[in-house]
């Protein structure tokens, strides 16, 4: 019989260690081609030329911020790579126009940037230089972008939300007499004053708003069988329990007879 010729334990150690070093070597090179594909591609997509922003789509309730102001606010950033574009920052610029009350901001692949914008909802002027939203907080904005009516209000600073409260409580009172309120006045010691769509103005007082102002309905129509044909009603004042002071002014040649 032929005997098996064995390995040496020298032999077995030398195979394995080349072994082991052909199996690294092949998997560094595998790695450094994974990541030099990855930078590769990378590079190519992070290229304004490879990945542009083509289209910027701008909508959502803007009656006041036009689109032309939401690009320039734009200007400074840089929008023309779609993967290098910062949606935070796009957002933060664009909140920071003066008529937006919100704003989203999300990228479309692949080459558009989409941004919807929520406008503030003026309800009145502010002291003069302001206008207070829906929430009744204070803005400030162009106020030629307003084409429309609005009621004058005139407060302390940091009354805005009770100021808007009371327009609309005491609003509803006078709609039943198809009045309005044109002007509120709310003083510094948090007297009520109204000039009414009429041109009426009524003095409430500090307290009792809405129990004066329906007294105030209940007696109009008396007060006005004792006006003349050339004056109109001034003033109204209601800051008394059993009763009223009136004063009359010229009425305007127009409503002269």
């Amino acid at each position: 019989m032929t005997k098996k010729k064995e390995s040496k334990p020298n032999e077995v150690a030398s195979s394995t260690h080349w072994t082991f070093w052909l199996g690294f070597v092949f998997f560094l090179m595998v790695v450094i081609g994974l990541l030099s594909t990855a930078w590769l591609v990378g590079k190519k997509f992070n290229s304004t030329e490879a990945s542009p922003v083509t289209r910027v789509a701008i909508s959502g309730e803007m009656p006041y911020t036009r689109e032309s102001d939401v690009l320039n606010a734009l200007e400074p950033l840089n929008i023309g790579n779609f993967f290098k574009v910062n949606v935070n920052q796009v957002q933060a610029r664009v909140a920071q126009l003066p008529w937006v009350y919100s704003v989203s901001v999300r990228k479309q692949w692949p080459n558009e940037l989409k941004i919807y914008v929520v406008d503030q909802a003026p309800i009145a002027r502010w002291n003069g230089d302001f206008f207070i939203n829906q929430y009744g907080k204070a803005f400030q904005a162009s106020h030629e972008r307003v084409n429309h009516p609005l009621p004058e209000f005139f407060g302390p600073e940091g009354s805005e939300q009770l100021a808007l409260e009371n327009f609309h409580s005491l609003n509803k009172l006078l709609a039943y007499r198809s009045l309005a309120i044109n002007e509120l006045v709310l003083s510094e010691r948090f007297s009520w004053q109204l000039t009414l769509s009429d041109g009426v103005q009524i003095n409430l007082g500090r307290e009792e708003r809405v129990q004066r102002v329906q007294r105030f309905m209940d007696i109009y129509p008396q007060i006005k069988q004792y006006q003349k044909q050339d004056e109109v009603i001034d003033y109204i004042d209601l800051r008394y329990d059993t009763g009223v002071a009136v004063g009359w002014k010229p009425a305007p040649e127009e409503q002269r007879v």
